[in-house]
């Protein structure tokens, strides 16, 4: 049980599974209840999105191991729970499970998942370390499952309205994770934004693509693109945010983001629960 949760550790499932569900929402709010009835390329295209960003996740890790032994010790690869050539294996299988998939749908999700695995390799081989630029990279990806779902539903302009959302929380979430792990990164010389500009900028920093977000997230109602159903969880994820960007600001410290990239996390997954019934319930 310890080796196989290693493996299913490494992938991130809660993130993996947020990427997948992201695309189905992506195509349910612009396209409405008509795409259940591609019943089987939603579910291929969930197979894409979990499939790719447990590859993304397990890569990552492999290229992270002298990071993770000062800022995450007890990781499955830092930790000895797991050998770096499993994390290449893993990372190899799930990217063909998650193309192949893909390629069953069409051939444009085809392109647009080819696109983001070559963007998410980039980022875990190189791009991580130029610091917002990785950043900007990781949110491109986040982006681009409701793209995707877009490319589902025939309706790319409202697909993209939900992926600017996506990009700015989590542009905003990448930057405070660089907060948790500036002594690693700095030591390593990834130029985060809390490595080269500092933390308390960092936080500030943050906090206004949270703040965009929250604004961003208004768009969709005044487009009457949303039923009734989008506002009490968007609102709630809303509040988080806002609050999450004063508590961030206020009390800079390693701890204190370390709690807000957790809580961020927890209410973007609130927040896609608020598209999906926003799309489904109109």
């Amino acid at each position: 049980m310890g080796k196989i949760g290693a493996y299913l550790e490494i992938i991130r499932p809660i993130n993996s599974l947020m990427l997948g569900l992201a695309i189905i929402i992506g195509a349910l709010i612009s396209g409405g209840t008509s795409v259940l009835d591609q019943s089987i390329n939603l579910l291929l295209a969930f197979i894409t999105g979990f499939s790719l960003t447990g590859a993304s996740m397990a890569i990552n890790d492999y290229f992270d191991q002298e990071i993770d032994e000062i800022n995450e010790p007890g990781r499955p690869l830092p930790s000895g729970r797991m050998e770096p050539v499993g994390a290449l294996i893993l990372t190899g299988l799930l990217s063909v499970i998650g193309i192949g998939a893909a390629f069953l749908v069409s051939i444009r999700a085809l392109g647009l998942s080819v696109l983001a695995w070559i963007l998410m390799m980039c980022y875990s081989a190189w791009a991580k370390k130029t610091g917002f630029l990785g950043n900007i990279i990781v949110s491109v990806c986040i982006g681009l499952p409701f793209i995707y779902g877009g490319l589902l539903s025939g309706n790319l302009l409202t697909a993209t309205n939900f992926s600017l959302i996506a990009f700015l929380s989590n542009t905003g979430r990448e930057i405070t994770k660089g907060i948790v792990d500036v002594e690693g990164d700095a030591e390593s010389g990834i130029s985060t934004v809390a490595v080269s500009m500092g933390e308390d900028f960092a936080a500030k920093f943050s906090a206004l693509f949270y703040l965009g977000s929250v604004f961003s997230s208004l768009i969709p109602v005044f487009k009457n693109l949303v039923s009734i159903w989008y506002i009490p969880f968007v609102l709630i994820t809303d509040l988080g945010l806002i609050h999450s960007s004063y508590s961030l600001v206020q009390r800079t410290t390693r701890e204190n983001a370390r709690m807000v990239k957790n809580r961020v996390l927890y209410l973007m997954l609130v927040g896609l629960i608020g598209f999906a019934l926003g799309g489904l319930l109109k």
